[in-house]
């Protein structure tokens, strides 16, 4: 049976995986949105919980602004380093964007300058993402430019978002085998519903059954991924349990 669990609030996130019945939580280190330096939950090791963190939504590396992408270099580098001596399993890191009017090659090659650079403690995830013309991560296309240049790098893997990609104008039937054929691996998925259209562009997740993605195909991409599985849905402990319940009922034992 696939490992399951939550987005968490970084405060007591071991209690907050056994309200949900969770076997894995991720969860932030700090503010998602600020610049300031990890701070550690204090966590105790549970053999059985898997701890994965995300690195703050404001880290761009790909930018060709040198005042974001070069303080995104060290932030990611520190939040790893701190993930890892939690003993988590990944840390998850979305794509980014380039500048309007930069060609997206350079964001690909300031990613390849990160990673000749940066220490990677614990695998580092790069997740597709929903919006903007300029993401490294959206479409299948771009990702594959991004793959070709960063998936030889040693620790560094996939994170699939079912709600990323249907906004994103991804059709999710079959998306495992073409994300596959790309970078060869998916190391974690973010299950989550989508509030709203396909193509949208929009980041906004929905509850299982509550939003525009179809609950079959939702569980298909799970079961067809055979990674771990974060639930970022809304509705605290009660929807996340649920939504955790609902896959568990649904994919093969």
């Amino acid at each position: 049976m696939l490992s399951i669990g939550a987005h968490v609030d970084q405060s007591d996130p071991l209690g907050q995986a056994r309200a949900r019945g969770a076997d894995l939580v991720q969860f932030f280190l700090g503010d998602p949105q600020g610049w300031k330096a990890p701070v550690v939950p204090d966590v105790s090791p549970d053999e059985g919980v898997d701890l994965y963190v995300h690195a703050p939504y404001v880290l761009n590396v790909a930018t060709g602004n040198n005042r974001i992408r070069i303080p995104s270099r060290k932030l990611l580098a520190q939040h790893a380093e701190a993930a890892a001596r939690l003993g988590a399993k990944a840390i998850v890191v979305h794509g980014g964007h380039v500048l309007k009017g930069d060609d997206p090659q350079t964001g690909v090659d300031n990613w390849v300058k990160t990673f000749a650079r940066m220490e990677r403690p614990l695998p580092v995830l790069i997740e597709n993402t929903a919006g903007g013309e300029l993401a490294l991560a959206r479409r299948l296309d771009a990702i594959a430019r991004l793959w070709d240049a960063v998936g030889g790098f040693e620790g560094v893997g996939f994170c699939l978002d079912t709600c990323h990609a249907h906004a994103g104008g991804e059709e999710l039937v079959d998306l495992v085998e073409r994300v596959l054929a790309i970078t060869g691996r998916i190391d974690l998925v973010h299950a989550n519903d989508s509030r709203d259209a396909f193509g949208s562009g929009a980041d906004r997740h929905a509850n299982f059954g509550t939003g525009q993605i179809d609950p079959d195909v939702l569980v298909a991409v799970v079961a067809a991924a055979g990674a771990p599985v974060v639930c970022e849905t809304p509705g605290g402990v009660e929807g996340q349990a649920a939504d955790i319940a609902f896959l568990r009922a649904r994919l093969p034992a």
